[in-house]
Parts: C-alpha cells; structure tokens; sequence
C-alpha cells in the first residue's frame, strides 16, 4: 500500500496565527511562603530543554517548558541570549507554542516549531523576534526537522498511516470506536498503532520549504523509532547529498521480537540507500540496536551508536566510527566499560561522549587510539551536548538542581560555568538537603554504591523515617535526576532519608554488574536492595521501626517482591507501575524482546531451569507472605505493564485482608505527566507515606 502525503502550498494553507483564545503560561514572579518546598512549588518552575547555537558559537536560542497547574497544562517559551549567558531575551510573547530553534541563513535567522496555524510548522524569525515567517505548509503535524548543512534541503518528520481503520473499511460503521490487528505490536508505550513516524525530504529555496518526499514511502517501518527517538536518528552528510538515517525494518511479530535497527546511507539524487550495518560481504555485521549516525565535519566519517545482540535493549551502547570511504570501522570504546549515551563530532580527531559513570552522567573525550579521559567533575548529570566553537554546551541537572545550560572548556577542566539561572530566584528561598554517597560491601564480596539524601534540617541527634528508592528499567540507574515525577529532594524535604542503591542492573558500574540483574529479577539485585537498607539502618539517625520501600516499573516489581520477602523490615509499600504477575505480563507486554531476554523467554518452556527460576520469582506467587500496608498506582495508557497488573495486586491485598489504596489513571501511560494528575500523585504518596510513617522526629 503506498503511503503518500501532500505538502501543499501556501495559498491552500492559513498562515496568520489563530485568535482562539489560550492562555500564556510563562515565567511568574513565585514566593515561598515560610521556605516551604511544596509540590506546587515545584511544579512551578521553568524545564529547559531544547536549544541551538550558532555556526558562529556567538548565540544560544533555548526553549523553557511553563506549566500551570489550575489549567493542566504546559507552554514552550523561546528564549534567545549571547553564548556567554548574557543579553537573554524572551522571544515567545503568546500562547502559541514554539519550540526546537536552530539557525540559519548565516545565523540572520532562527527556524522553530510554532503551533500557530493550528498544527506544527516549521517558521522563521530574526534573533530579535521580528518578522515572523511560516516557511512549511506540510499537510500533517511536523514533529521534528533538520536542515542540510547548505540549506537547500530540510528533514521533516510527519506520522504516517500504518492500519485501516473499522470505519475505513466498513462504511457504514463510521461511529465505531473499535480498533482491529491481525498481528503483534498492534500497541506501543502509549498507544495503538494506527500511525508510524516517516522521514521527508523537501528542497527549500530561502522562501518557503517544497514538495515532501517519502524517504520509507510505501512501507509501514518507523523513523524515528517509537517511544522516544526523535530527530538525532538522522543526520545529512557535509556536502548535503546524503542523508543518514536509523531504521529497524521490520513490522508485526517480526518487530516484536527484535531490537535489530540498521543506519541506513540515503542518496536523494539516486533514492538508493545501503545499510552500513550489514552490506553485501560485511563480515562485522550489527544486529542490535544502531542508532544516531552523526557525520564528522569533513565527512570522511560517520559515527553511530551500537548494541551487539538483538534482542537485548540495554546491550553496551557503543560508539562506532566508520571511514566511509572504505567501509572501515572500529568499537571506538572497546576500552570503556560502560555505555555511551550520547556524543558529538569536534573533529576528525576528537568525540566527545556522555556516559554513567558511578552514578554521575560525565562528558568524555576520545581519541582514534581509543583512548578516553573524563572532562566533567562532581555530582551531577550532563547531556544534551552540542559543539560551541571550541567549547562544549550541554543541559546539566542534579538531584538539588533542575535543569540549565552550562558552558564546559574541555581542555581546562575546572571551565564549568552555567549560561543560564532559570531557577535561581525560586530555589534561593528554601533550603535542600544534602546528598552523599554511600558504599557498601555486599554479602558475595562486591561494592554497592548508593545515594542518599537527608531532610534539609537535618540533625543526627534525632531519629528519621528513612525510604528505599527501588529503580527502574531494570537498567536504569540512580544517578543526579531531577524530574517531576519522581522528586528526590522534595521526598527527603518532607522528612524522609531517601536511600537509592545503584543496585545489579544499575549502568556506570561495568557491563557485568549492569548483566546481573537479567533473568535472576528476584536474586542479587533484590540482596543488594536488602543490605543497603540495613546499612543504613544501623545509622543512629535511622528509626528502623519506620522504614518503607517505593519504586516504579522493574522498580514497582522490586516493592511488589520484598513484600513477600522483607521479612518485617518495612512498615508500608507503594508500588507504581509494577510487574505483579509475570506469566501475565509476557504475553500483556508490548516488545516482547525485552521479557524474552529478560525472563529467558516463555514461561511454557517448562525444560529450561533459567526461565522457569524467572518466573518462579514472580511477586505474586508470595502474596501468602504480605503482611505491610500498600498503595499500589497504574494508569489505563500504560501499554508497557498493563493496568491488570495494578489491579490485580490491589486485589490480592485486599482478599489477603491487607490494608491497600488503589490509584488509578484513566489519561496516562507509564508515567504521570500530566500537572494535576502529579499533584494528585504527590498528595496520595505523601498521606500514604505519613498514615504510617509520620509523627514527631523523635528526639
């Protein structure tokens, strides 16, 4: 079935921006009242993300997300300011959302996303705001775009049909809201999949951007791929001819099944594209995840990131580089024991990456000899990196401090300094606690890494209820987020010590370390929860009679286990999103590569003693053992652990006469975005906490 969307014209398009009447939500003058650090105080401020620098490395246009709790909702601001933080200015004066600045025309210009006409274009602006232009007059919704180095050409990324719909082929039920699949991945994160993501090409002649070709037309493949890539999963080479582009081409059961994604070489003059993973005679072939290709400035290269093994997600992440003239390449970080996140071309000679380190996201250097040094220091995470000149700017966050830009000097490395303040003025009216890291040996002689976080008045005099923070993934480590979700400092502000163990599975700690928690869910990962929780009890500050355990995801799993297994260690439960009933859960789930690889495969193969150990872990086979107060949380959108997983928890609690409360959202997926739905998260989570938890600190 061909696939085809119209660009159309701009005489066929509106482009004066709607009157529809909506709020600006922007920056607001904010008071603490009495130093309170508050759920409303925090969702009160500002979230960079998005920015671009100037091919010149004089100017920085950064994007600010606002959100408004009474309206429930966010708005993107566009800020504009010299590459040194000074002269900021906002450029985003209404309602209208815009967002993902980048220059051109010799930096005369920034081009952005604006929802103005009613669905996202590509316009223009000077760097003062002024003589705003729409440029793009796609028929769909453009979720992200590059340009070519020349400017002659621009990616847009637009979702395309992937099904029929009922209605589409039995006219007369056009009132149905059903949904038909007659093969796997028919859901993904968060929705069904009626539509995948396609990249287009058009020219664009310095007034307005042309006709749109398909570079996957006709096929029902995804790119970027679905849930979170976006626009780095492509990238033009030097000369603008080629583009380099990420695909796992497959659909159905056939994707399902498979993390094998390729980096495809696109021609635009010839329409001929080759996989630089697997070419005719390749004997290094790829067959796991391959991702962001990134040319080098002169185009003598062409770097990605690589996983070995299909099927395993969270495989090593590596940094490939390929001479593209003879197809050469090398494991750039075949010396570097932990993943790359992200990284950026300097020069033919110089990468920079980020990569978990110890619980800590670092900025490092790399040289073709593979030789590595780290550049960034002390607690904190760095990433989204972009060249500025001969210097590096990337987003930097903590567990205390949300997000700004930061200008890093790779070559001195105590030249860190911030470009940016955006939440200074809220943040310098209550105090935090502090965060230290704490080590601990293991009972098979390994070191266990934590982080934890005390109450900002905290007095090792008195005795404190004290949380273990159970993480996700199960790959994902405790390093220094800062989210609105999960708020570290605003859970030990509100008279908690908050213990996070970068526990088996946890990356930044070696590929062996990070390996141990596949397919033995309820064996080391779970002993490593239990010492550092009864490390820290021991602490005189710690009141071991008021000690409760928290999590999401594999996390919410890890609440769900220990709760057969705690052995009266806790006092209360909250389990957000949690694996409950595993043999449910491997066929419920949406890819299933990720519970083949990490349960062993199905639970029906009743001959395999690693599989079967898998399953026989599954939390609710230990529902006899509960005895601790749980809330237990789920959202109906979660397609990743299904909402039958929540209720079916809640209701083993409850006909095992255990105290429960269910929380449950009808409007989100694996995680609550949406700002009430978080208010309401945190005053459910906190009650819970405090019903059980909570009195006087004790003196």
């Amino acid at each position: 079935m061909a696939l085809t969307i119209n660009s159309g014209t701009p005489e066929s398009r509106q482009t004066e921006p709607k009157t529809e009447a909506r709020p600006y939500i922007g920056k607001e003058v904010v008071k603490v009242e009495n130093g309170a650090y508050s759920p409303d105080i925090m969702w009160k401020m500002g979230a960079i993300s998005g920015y671009g620098v100037s091919t010149d490395a004089k100017k920085i246009a950064y994007v600010v997300t606002y959100n408004s709790v009474a309206l429930n909702t966010g708005h993107n601001v566009m800020h504009v300011m010299n590459a040194d933080g000074t002269d900021d200015i906002v450029l985003t004066k209404d309602a209208v959302d815009e967002c993902a600045p980048c220059w051109i025309k010799n930096n005369t210009k920034i081009a952005y996303l604006s929802d103005a006409t009613g669905s996202n274009q590509i316009w223009e602006m000077n760097p003062d705001g002024t003589e705003r232009k729409q440029i793009s007059f796609f028929e769909k919704n453009i979720e992200g775009f590059l340009f070519s180095p020349d400017e002659k050409w621009v990616i847009l990324i637009a979702q395309v049909p992937y099904a029929y719909r009922p209605e589409e082929l039995y006219k007369d039920l056009n009132r149905t809201g059903g949904f038909m699949a007659d093969d796997l991945m028919y859901k993904h994160w968060n929705h069904w999949i009626e539509t995948v993501p396609h990249p287009f090409y058009a020219p664009f002649d310095g007034d307005k951007i042309g006709q749109t070709t398909d570079i996957l037309e006709g096929t029902r493949f995804e790119c970027p791929s679905v849930p979170f890539g976006g626009i780095e999963q492509l990238g033009w080479s030097p000369d603008s001819k080629k583009i380099a582009y990420s695909c796992k081409k497959k659909t159905g059961t056939a994707y399902t099944l498979s993390t094998d994604s390729d980096i495809y070489l696109f021609d635009i003059a010839t329409k001929e594209d080759i996989s630089l993973c697997k070419f005719q005679g390749m004997a290094d072939q790829n067959h796991g995840y391959d991702t962001n290709p990134a040319f080098s400035k002169s185009g003598k290269y062409i770097a990605w990131l690589s996983m070995e093994h299909d099927g395993y997600e969270s495989d090593k992440n590596r940094l490939y580089v390929m001479e593209l003239k003879t197809f050469k390449k090398i494991d750039l970080t075949a010396n570097f024991d932990n993943d790359v996140n992200e990284f950026c071309w300097a020069d033919d000679d110089t990468i920079y990456f980020a990569s978990v380190w110890q619980g800590r996201t670092m900025i490092f250097h790399i040289n073709p000899d593979q030789q590595y040094r780290q550049i960034t220091q002390g607690n904190y995470d760095y990433m989204f990196m972009k060249m500025c000149g001969d210097k590096i700017v990337a987003i930097r966050h903590s567990i205390r401090e949300p997000n700004d830009l930061f200008m890093i000097d790779p070559v001195n490395n105590n030249g860190v300094y911030p470009l940016t303040h955006e939440n200074e003025d809220i943040l310098n009216q209550f105090e935090l606690g502090k965060v230290e890291e704490r080590w601990v040996h293991t009972p098979d002689g390994k070191e266990l890494q934590s982080w934890v976080i005390y109450p900002p008045d905290f007095d090792p005099n008195k005795k404190y209820p004290a949380l273990l923070m159970c993480m996700g993934g199960p790959q994902e480590g405790c390093t220094q987020d800062w989210n609105n979700k999960w708020n570290y400092s605003l859970i030990a502000y509100e008279g908690y010590v908050l213990i996070m163990p970068n526990r088996r599975g946890c990356p930044g700690f070696g590929q062996q370390w990070k390996a141990e928690v596949s397919k033995d869910y309820g064996g080391l990962c779970m002993q490593d929860y239990l010492t550092a929780i009864d490390d820290l009890a021991k602490e005189s500050y710690i009141d071991k009679d008021r000690l409760g355990c928290i999590g999401a995801s594999f996390g919410g799993y890890s609440v769900y286990w220990l709760a057969g297994h705690h052995e009266k260690r806790f006092k209360v439960f909250i389990a957000h999103d949690g694996m409950f009933n595993q043999e449910a859960m491997y066929l419920e789930t949406d890819e299933m590569w990720f519970v083949n690889w990490e349960l062993g495969g199905p639970y029906w193969k009743k001959d395999d003693p690693v599989i079967q150990r898998s399953f026989a872990n599954s939390p609710h086979n230990f529902v006899d053992k509960w005895d601790t107060p749980i809330l237990i949380i789920h959202s109906m959108n979660d397609y990743r652990i299904l909402v039958s997983q929540g209720q079916a928890a809640f209701t083993a609690a409850r006909l095992r006469g255990i105290e429960a409360q269910y929380l449950f959202f009808p409007d989100e997926c694996h995680f609550v975005s949406k700002p009430q739905n978080s208010m309401l998260w945190q005053k459910v989570f906190f009650g819970w906490l405090g019903k059980h938890l909570k009195d006087e600190i004790k003196k």
